[in-house]
């Protein structure tokens, strides 16, 4: 296994679908900018209610890559 140095970002994702959808984004978003993303740590987690319902979901995640 080879010695990595990380790059740590801080990212928030949204959904209406499910909080995995909201991390799904965030993630998604990421890789469409920055490449060799290793993982993910969800550090927060927030909703939107809307006449007693959830509508709304947001995840706060921290994402690692490796430095080229």
């Amino acid at each position: 296994m080879n010695d990595h140095v990380y790059k740590v970002i801080e990212l928030v994702g949204s959904s209406s679908e499910s909080i995995e959808m909201a991390v799904e984004n965030a993630i998604g978003k990421a890789g469409s900018t920055l490449h060799s993303l290793r993982w993910f740590q969800v550090t927060e987690t927030r909703g939107h209610i809307d006449h007693g319902k959830v509508m709304h979901w947001q995840v706060t995640v921290k994402v690692g890559f490796t430095l080229d």
